[in-house]
């Protein structure tokens, strides 16, 4: 295959054309005359290879916004039908989403107070240089006026009265002349790094006053923040009200699991005719190679009970609040939204029927349709879908059916 990474197309005649590119591309014209007569002349039997029709990429992109389309759809009717029927989890939804939103508000206003302080400190820094060159340049100008005074001002005229000497007398006031010039440079430079001191004070003026309004605002965001931890304290203490009733837990906890597989199976359905993600590898060769998605400790295992008959079809992974998650491999995300149970799910196509998801996410990075790379940052991890602490669910699945994702792992818990 080419350096490049482009495929040549199918025939004898085009693989053909791509040796003698690469032929040509070896051998200078100066270093294979000959040669390159050669490689013109089976260029002209066999010919270039050709690039990818520009109808077929119009074709595939169109193919892929019909796709997307149509997860697009799937997923708010799964959502819609889901939330309907279990009107707590609608509540915990809205709840769960205004503190996701509140909590990036906030960040956003740190990051921006932590860029601005830093941005006064370099005005600060520059300030101190322009005042110390301040000092400088006024101590210089003093000890030349010390020595003009010392001179005193009928030196000169005592010069040009003094005929005895003419050279000396020249010599005299042209160095007069240019202490005089140096005296005016040395004002005007003064000039400058008093008005640039100047200058550097209302910057400082300025970032100093938006400090203090981020601040204001960071009071806000905090007391919205609380309020919406308020609301969702309430809808968790409600259901965890009714999980002591062991039948409604359970029907919830199947209702849940129900609603992920109508999910994943429309989702699969609709997948069957898209085309396959442009940057997939082979997935099911990475087996016992891949990086886990988040560190922490796995707190539940695949397989093992959850409730009653319910068993987890994962892994649960207890971890930090906002830790990055990452995408296992690569592929294309085919969902991008909160689902029950689950909270802020992300899922990822690889290719090959292969699937990852990543469950109670606190924010999520990426929306339907982006292609991710092995490694990206995919979401911030949380304790949404109604969990007590900060974890990340974590599934894979092949043609449907849930797999051990701790066989995928080059080590054998999280680091």
């Amino acid at each position: 295959m080419p350096a490049d990474g482009l495929h040549p197309p199918g025939g004898l005649a085009h693989e053909g054309g791509w040796g003698i590119l690469f032929l040509m591309a070896r051998f200078p014209l100066y270093g294979g005359a000959r040669l390159w007569l050669a490689c013109w002349t089976l260029l002209a039997v066999c010919g270039l290879p050709s690039a990818v029709p520009a109808a077929s990429v119009r074709q595939t992109e169109s193919e892929l916004k019909s796709i997307r389309e149509q997860i697009e759809k799937i997923s708010r009717e799964v959502s819609h039908d889901a939330l309907e029927r279990d009107q707590l989890s609608k509540s915990l939804r809205s709840a769960e989403l205004s503190v996701g939103e509140a909590r990036q508000s906030l960040t956003r206003l740190q990051q921006e107070q932590a860029e601005r302080a830093a941005a006064r400190a370099t005005l600060e820094h520059d300030r101190q240089s322009e005042q110390s060159a301040l000092e400088h340049e006024r101590a210089a100008l003093a000890g030349q006026l010390r020595v003009a005074y010392m001179i005193g001002q009928t030196e000169p005229l005592k010069l040009l009265l003094n005929q005895q000497h003419p050279e000396q007398a020249q010599r005299m006031f042209s160095y007069y002349g240019y202490f005089s010039r140096a005296r005016a440079d040395q004002i005007h430079t003064i000039e400058q790094h008093v008005k640039r001191i100047d200058e550097l004070d209302a910057e400082v003026a300025a970032e100093e006053s938006r400090l203090q309004s981020i601040g204001h605002e960071q009071q806000e965001k905090l007391a919205q923040l609380e309020q919406r931890r308020g609301e969702r304290a309430q809808v968790l203490a409600t259901l965890q009200n009714q999980a002591q009733a062991h039948e409604v837990s359970l029907q919830r906890l199947k209702s849940q699991q129900a609603d992920l597989e109508r999910l994943l199976s429309e989702l699969s359905h609709t997948l069957r005719n898209a085309p396959p993600p442009d940057n997939a590898s082979a997935f099911g060769r990475l087996r016992g190679q891949l990086d886990w998605p988040v560190a922490g400790h796995v707190v539940a295992g695949f397989g093992t009970l959850r409730a009653s008959s319910v068993r987890w079809d994962g892994l649960v992974i207890a971890t930090e609040r906002a830790a990055s998650v990452k995408a296992i491999s690569a592929g294309r995300v085919i969902y991008a939204d909160w689902l029950p149970g689950l909270g802020l799910l992300a899922i990822i196509d690889h290719g090959e029927g292969y699937l990852s998801l990543y469950g109670y996410n606190d924010q999520l990075r990426v929306h339907a349709g982006d292609s991710v790379a092995a490694g990206a940052v995919i979401a911030a991890a949380g304790d949404t879908g109604g969990r007590s602490e900060p974890e990340l669910y974590l599934q894979i699945r092949h043609d449907g059916h849930p797999v051990d994702p701790a066989l995928w792992f080059r080590n054998r818990t999280p680091g």
